[in-house]
């Protein structure tokens, strides 16, 4: 893609003399030229003077060269506050030994798996999955010795564990199940376990798990639902965010959820036309960033996607959308309770195979593109009805977008800085192709669906 640069002012040569003067070139000298005449060439002659030295000075001082293209400063970025990448978990002995702290390295999780066979840990690394968020009570944690894969577990190091497990876990969804509020609590999972009957006890929850966690060599992680969400105010929320773990994650279905477009209407005031889509899930880790942010210090915030009921399709916009949002972490919540594919794990059933494939393909490219997703975004409006990131790695700038909420699917306009160098290019990371951009910096991005999205590399 090719801009002009500032133009550069036209040489001027010497002037050619007029009718006036060729006329008092020609007279003899028996007749002496009029003053009018003289006052005529004077003039022809100091405007030849002024532009042969204008000439010259254009000559010994050409205009600067345009500043480098596409720097931060050109393009008046503004860095979109985060909590550092892999730099986040450096205060955990067990995160560093395991790898997190690499510029590589992206949380993938698989939650509540069981592993009994190394088989199950092969297959699982296999699809790109790198960390298990909670195990059940009947499988090996030693199984995950030596396979590069990382564990967060209910109350810390679980029998047989290794440095892989380098983090806690809290009660999932307690904002959920034991809802927002202060009561007693009888130690017990599940519904009406608060004291007394009909009152809310999820602080009281996490607040007991917490102080029974063991040293601060690894993070606890905490899962919030609906409850933190769509219903807590931003005291109640920000205080399920920041006071019980170092790591969280939300999780939200936004498609196959039956009671979310209902409640997303009355506690978040969202159109029912605008629920069932792939922009919910980054707009539920927007919620939770913002409730992170309350207290000034901001942590890992992960993105939690339930597989059940949902198409290859809806499963690679989630967690685009999530990405795009600022989430740190993705992990798949991959039981099924039916009716489709009715399984403990549809990742490892014949039925859920499709899924399976669009899964293997997302974590490939989050793999690939792990050390673009560590790095700081940058806010930049590429096209308003339009979610996107920028991210800047390598000396190349990437653009990630999506349709944002209540927008049309279509072809959609988009626009790169205007000040691409000369030599600058734009290329479809998903197919490796090149994009035609035009002189201001426009190209038209298609999304077919809903939930899909594109991955823009721009070299300058």
């Amino acid at each position: 893609m090719s801009l002009t640069g500032p133009a550069r002012p036209p040489e001027a040569g010497p002037a050619t003399p007029g009718p006036a003067a060729k006329a008092g070139a020609a007279e003899t000298g028996a007749a002496k030229p009029s003053r009018v005449a003289l006052a005529k060439v004077a003039t022809v002659v100091t405007a030849a003077a002024v532009a042969v030295a204008g000439w010259a000075w254009l000559r010994a001082h050409p205009t600067p060269p345009a500043p480098p293209s596409l720097t931060a400063a050109s393009m008046s970025l503004r860095p979109v506050p985060w909590e550092g990448g892999p730099a986040a978990y450096a205060g955990w002995p067990r995160a560093v030994a395991a790898g997190w702290t690499e510029p590589a390295f992206f949380p993938v999780g698989l939650w509540f798996a069981t592993v009994r066979e190394r088989e199950h840990v092969t297959a699982d690394r296999a699809m790109g999955v790198n960390t298990y968020v909670e195990l059940t009570a009947d499988s090996r944690p030693g199984l995950l010795r030596g396979t590069g894969m990382s564990a967060l577990t209910a109350g810390g190091p679980a029998a047989g564990a290794a440095p892989e497990t380098v983090g806690a876990t809290l009660p999932g969804k307690a904002d959920e199940w034991a809802g927002i509020g202060h009561a007693r609590w009888s130690g017990k999972a599940g519904p009406e376990q608060c004291r007394p009957k009909l009152s809310f006890c999820g602080h009281t929850v996490l607040r007991t798990r917490a102080r029974e966690l063991p040293d601060g060599s690894r993070p606890v992680y905490a899962t919030f639902g609906k409850g933190v969400a769509h219903q807590a105010t931003d005291p109640a929320g920000g205080m399920f965010v920041n006071d019980y773990a170092d790591l969280v994650g939300v999780d939200v279905s936004w498609y196959a959820d039956e009671n979310v477009c209902r409640e997303a209407a009355r506690w978040r005031q969202l159109p029912i036309t605008q629920c069932r889509a792939a922009a919910g899930y980054g707009a539920t880790v927007d919620r939770i960033r913002e409730l992170d942010a309350l207290d000034g210090r901001r942590k890992p915030v992960f993105s939690v996607i339930s597989l059940a009921g949902l198409t290859p399709g809806q499963v690679g916009g989630a967690v685009m959308s999530s990405l795009i949002h600022g989430a740190r972490g993705i992990v798949y919540d991959a039981h099924d309770p039916g009716p489709r594919c009715e399984s403990a794990n549809l990742l490892r059933t014949a039925c859920g195979a499709p899924v399976r494939k669009a899964v293997t393909e997302l974590n490939a490219l989050i793999g690939r593109l792990a050390p673009v997703l560590n790095t700081q975004s940058y806010a930049y409006d590429f096209a308003p009805q339009l979610d996107t990131m920028l991210k800047r790695h390598d000396g190349a700038y990437y653009l990630f977008a999506m349709l944002g909420r209540g927008t049309a699917t279509g072809g959609h306009p988009l626009t790169v800085p205007a000040n691409l160098s000369p030599r600058g290019r734009v290329e479809d990371v998903l197919t490796g192709r090149p994009v035609e951009v035009d002189r201001e910096g426009r190209f038209t991005a298609a999304f077919p669906a809903e939930h899909a999205y594109h991955v823009y590399r721009i070299t300058p």
